[in-house]
């Protein structure tokens, strides 16, 4: 096999950073990676009841856990640990699970059963574990291990997608609360009865915080559709301003009341432990906020440097967010018991005037913590979804240089509708905080898990101590949290578990269909010899044109293509079998993209066309497709007879194109008649072959290919065999698709029978895979079958 087909063989040109680079980045990270973590001051101490401290010296103990906690996780554990392990510079929940799939061979995808010996090949990759490694061999032998790491990495991605739900409800419920309080006591100066005052603030504590909240959300929500980078603008200098404002009055905090410092103490943490209850215990779930956001240092990192990472939290966010809670600590402590509000931000603030700025710039600084998650979700999805792990929805790449920036505007609509149904049924910041808390805690200990096997792939001689050693001491921190997010069960947490369940059940639901899929695939392809030998004892004639199949497998020819010929004996004088294949990479360079290879001889004119790409890649959105793969297979013609390098299979050998040839040897585009329009869509069933046609129109950029005018070099056989490429290209082109359906075998058990229903109510109402590979609707066939499983 060659080893250039490797995924990991994709070698990044990475340069050197300069530390103008460095600034640079440090700077965009606040208004993207930093904006969740920033604001979480806004809802840790204010998502308490004061009426649950029972002193002041409880506070300092709080405040102890909040300094040790934001040490330990985002300081040490992520800035110093995970982040030194990247997927090709990618990070989250996906690249860890995508580095498990590559080295310890515990892949479920799809993608990883029909082309193993096709697309992985480790030899040579700088980041090889090593292959006798013992802990490889433990994972690799026993299949609960590949499930154990799939069903990780499926509820890391469920807790994201809450995560993105929650968290601009309780974000800008918190800020929408302060401009209450805020508003109450503006009212209070121009009001002198005790009896108005206290009206005003009734009226104003029930249509401000939740209806203006909403208003907010809505808006946020339609912004999104203008990119990450549009929104983003701004962002950075409100993030600024924001941590240097709450900082600022922190050390003023700090000032008048130096006894917090004590509070560092790791023996404040010990004391309160010591002396732990049911109801302190609980406290711990709000103070787990504080680290909320964290997550995203690791897995936006695709987006940024490792050093900018690591350098905007050492050197700025870290310091003041400490400031910021040991001045809201010492308040807090020093005034429990004055006002029902004093454990929220707001009141730290001592200025008056000062206390409506922060109101303003509490607001702008909740929409850039809510933007962060939502951004984070829909790359979520977009991973899952690339790696049949969620159903078919539409994704818009808003930035050509980052590839990793989508919208997607179908999970847009419904994580508002979400979010807006959270707010209007909790319109309480302690419950939704107490459901945000369990996400956050749960993705971070997901990370934890699949560190720790990483850990024990990657370092072979002391793999057992470091990986104990990791999981022990930081998974301890992180379950403490968990158990004090599920004591809250009944005031909010219940909904966090309630929509994971919903959402593991989508994903694992599309993955087992999708698998049952390709496996029915698999087992009900017909050979090769069948189409080209059998075929003409058929009756079957070839008609002028270019014949695309889309098929999930790789060798062999798909079941309901064979089923067609069978009803409708004729199929194009060219026929190009088309495979997409996922890897688990984040991106596929272009000159890599292709996998062109013959299939039986060349007067039989059958192609295979292999495109790969990564989970954070969109080739599937190109309006170009059509005209990169018929320039390939040009390519691959004028190639085939001295390329010495190709990678040969049961059916033939493969060449990966891409990078176009310079000899003036291959296909000439040229740009006629600006745009085509074309309408009607072709539906044939196999069971009933009759063919309906519904109007549509869709208008496409025309590409004709021309042979070169003066190509000497050009064999004369190479020449023909391209001039009739070209011809059956003008004759027209055609797809074939399978449009199946699963249906569950008499007899068999609950959850099959469930999974398979809850699949085909989701293959019926998610995205049409035409919409997704932009193929033009008049030229689509989709050939109907039931697989029974």
């Amino acid at each position: 096999m060659d080893p250039s087909l490797s995924p990991t063989s994709i070698h990044y040109a990475i340069k050197k950073e300069t530390w103008r680079r460095t600034v640079v980045l440090s700077f965009q990270t606040l208004g993207i990676l930093y904006g969740r973590l920033s604001t979480a001051p806004l809802y840790a101490f204010g998502s308490i009841n004061p009426s649950d401290i029972k002193s002041g010296q409880q506070i300092y103990e709080l405040f102890s856990f909040v300094f040790w906690t934001l040490t330990i996780i985002p300081l040490l554990k992520y800035a110093f640990i995970v982040l030194k392990v990247d997927d090709n510079g990618e990070g989250g929940t996906f690249a860890l699970y995508s580095l498990l799939c590559r080295h310890a061979n515990v892949g479920l995808l799809p993608s990883d059963i029909s082309t193993t010996e096709l697309m992985h090949q480790e030899e040579g990759t700088p980041s090889k574990m090593k292959v006798e490694s013992r802990a490889r061999r433990a994972i690799g032998r026993y299949k609960s291990s590949h499930y154990l790491m799939l069903f990780l990495a499926l509820l890391g991605s469920c807790m994201i997608i809450c995560d993105g739900i929650f968290t601009p409800a309780l974000s800008v419920l918190s800020a929408t609360s302060d401009l209450r309080r805020s508003l109450s006591k503006l009212a209070a100066r121009f009001t002198s009865s005790e009896k108005a005052r206290h009206s005003v603030d009734k009226y104003l504590k029930r249509y401000i915080p939740v209806p203006a909240a909403c208003a907010i959300l809505v808006c946020l929500f339609m912004l999104q559709r203008y990119g990450t980078n549009r929104i983003g603008v701004i962002f950075a200098p409100i993030v600024i301003i924001w941590l240097m404002f709450i900082s600022g009055f922190g050390m003023y905090n700090i000032f008048h009341h130096p006894q917090i410092l004590w509070a560092i103490s790791p023996a404040y943490m010990f004391r309160f432990i010591k002396k732990i209850d049911i109801s302190s215990w609980k406290l711990l779930s709000s103070i787990g906020l504080c680290i909320a956001g964290s997550e995203a240092m690791f897995a936006d990192l695709g987006h940024f440097s490792k050093r900018s990472i690591k350098v905007t939290f050492v050197f700025l966010v870290y310091p003041a967010l400490v400031l910021c809670y040991a001045g809201q600590a010492a308040f807090f402590s020093k005034h429990l018991g004055t006002s029902d509000d004093v454990a929220h931000l707001s009141e730290s603030i001592t200025h008056r005037h000062l206390q409506h700025i922060f109101t303003i710039l509490s607001l702008f600084a909740s929409l850039v913590g809510s933007q962060a998650t939502i951004t984070a979700t829909f790359s979520i999805i977009n991973q899952c979804q690339a790696l049949a792990c969620f159903p078919r929805v539409k994704v818009i790449h808003t930035s050509e240089k980052v590839h990793g920036q989508v919208y997607v505007p179908d999970a847009n609509w419904l994580i508002m509708v979400l979010s807006l149904t959270i707010l209007i049924g909790f319109r309480d910041i302690s419950a939704i905080a107490n459901a945000t808390g369990l996400a956050v805690i749960c993705g971070m200990l997901v990370t934890t898990c699949l560190m720790s096997l990483i850990i024990a792939l990657q370092w072979e001689k002391t793999a057992v101590f470091l990986s104990l050693s990791f999981l022990l001491f930081f998974g301890s921190i992180e379950a403490l949290y968990l158990s004090s997010c599920f004591l809250n069960f009944s005031k909010g947490t219940w909904c966090i578990v309630i929509l994971s369940l919903i959402f593991m059940t989508i994903m694992v639901s599309w993955h087992y269909g999708t698998i049952k899929k390709y496996e029915f695939d698999i087992e009900n392809k017909v050979t090769v010899d069948w189409l080209t030998e059998l075929s003409p004892g058929l009756g079957v004639s070839r008609v002028p044109g270019i014949g695309f199949i889309h098929t999930n497998i790789v060798t062999g020819i798909p079941a309901f293509f064979s089923h067609f010929i069978t009803n409708i004996p004729a199929f194009h004088e060219v026929l190009i079998l088309v495979s997409f294949k996922s890897l688990p990479v984040p991106y596929i360079p272009k000159n890599e993209r292709y996998l062109i290879g013959r299939i039986g001889h060349k007067d039989y004119k059958i192609f295979r066309c292999i495109v790969r790409y990564g989970y954070r890649d969109h080739v599937r959105n190109i309006n170009d497709f059509e005209d990169q793969i018929i320039s390939s297979i040009g390519e691959f013609i004028a190639r085939e007879e001295r390329h010495h390098e190709a990678l040969f299979l049961q059916e033939g050998r493969m060449i990966i194109l891409g990078s176009r040839m310079t000899d003036g040897n291959v296909l000439v585009p040229v740009v006629v008649g600006g745009e085509q329009s074309e309408s009607g869509q072709d539906v044939a069933d196999i069971e009933n072959p009759t063919t309906t046609t519904t109007t549509t129109t869709t208008k496409r950029k025309k590409v004709r290919f021309m042979l070169p005018a003066n190509s000497p070099k050009m064999n004369p056989s190479v020449r023909k065999e391209l001039q009739q490429l070209v011809d059956a290209r003008e004759s027209g082109t055609a797809y074939f698709l399978g449009h199946s359906h699963l249906k569950v075998r008499k007899g068999s058990n609950f959850v099959k029978q469930f999974l398979v229903k809850v699949y085909a109510f989701l293959d019926k109402n998610c995205r049409e895979p035409p919409i997704a590979l932009d193929i033009p609707h008049a030229a689509l066939l989709e050939v109907g079958m039931v697989y029974t499983i």
